[in-house]
């Protein structure tokens, strides 16, 4: 009896959430480093089919990084970056576009065997709107987003479904172009108008101190995050996704997280609990 108390505890703490996140949009940013581990996807999928059954409303968009070197490996082809970003000629763009929508089948269908109903959208087919990215180097097919068609999106929701999205691009030259996915997951949360943009990684969160743990920061404003940058404390691979969070709230977006996809049920925990469990960004 105890044990069923507590969980009824639980289901009343998150109650003023439920309430307040009704209908409300959250883009959720799964990385390519934590989707190919099963146990992991598994438990964050049934997080994102819960948030929709409580009558949020989450958009998925995932990368796939890993599978795409691996590829790339297997086939002989080397992975060459700049800045974190993938230099994409022809045929590298075919192995981005193959492996980029295995996980988009792979998750819709996980999501469809939960329960839910799941829609695969591929930003190629022009609603992710892009141009050639410029750079110190030329990066090939890679875009950089100038628009987002959001009705294609809007649509999916109206029907409820949880849209899940691949990160390419089509340009107005007509061509497909390679989009970085913490990019897009930021453009698409500003176009809905999200209440929320999560970003699911495979670190606990920033910290001012990457070496001692105990140095976390659970929330962080703008101007506080942009000087981190500019001190160096936060680097590399986190770069883009703090300025992913930057981005989104500039484009209107209430709060951003980042949060580790390893803590079981971190989604949940983070939107649906007063303490929370990752950084948070906000205005």
């Amino acid at each position: 009896m105890e044990e069923a108390i507590k969980k009824a505890h639980v289901l009343i703490e998150a109650l003023p959430y439920i309430k307040k996140f009704h209908k409300k949009i959250i883009v959720i940013k799964y990385g390519g480093s934590i989707l190919g581990e099963e146990k992991i996807r598994k438990g964050v999928l049934e997080d994102i089919v819960f948030l929709s059954f409580m009558g949020l409303r989450p958009v998925l968009v995932h990368g796939g990084g890993p599978n795409i070197s691996e590829r790339m490996r297997s086939s002989g082809k080397k992975a060459e970056f700049v800045d974190g970003i993938r230099v994409t000629d022809k045929e590298t763009l075919e192995m981005v576009g193959e492996e980029l929508q295995n996980l988009n089948d792979l998750i819709v269908n996980e999501i469809n065997e939960l329960g839910a109903k799941a829609a695969g959208l591929n930003g190629e087919n022009g609603f992710i709107e892009v141009e050639k990215k410029k750079s110190k180097i030329d990066l090939g097919l890679v875009g950089h987003i100038t628009g987002i068609d959001s009705e294609v999106i809007f649509n999916e929701i109206k029907k409820d479904k949880i849209p899940v999205i691949l990160p390419m691009g089509k340009g107005k030259d007509k061509k497909i172009y390679n989009v970085n996915a913490d990019e897009a997951a930021s453009n698409i949360a500003g176009a809905l108008g999200a209440e929320k943009f999560v970003l699911l990684t495979n670190v606990k969160g920033i910290l001012r101190n990457h070496e001692d743990p105990h140095s976390f920061l659970s929330t962080l404003t703008i101007e506080e995050a942009k000087g981190l940058v500019s001190d160096k404390i936060i680097q590399h691979g986190m770069i883009p996704k703090v300025q992913a969070c930057v981005d989104a709230l500039s484009k209107g977006v209430k709060k951003t997280h980042v949060i580790d996809a390893r803590t079981p049920h971190g989604l949940l925990i983070e939107i649906f609990t007063n303490q929370g469990i990752g950084t948070e960004i906000v205005q």
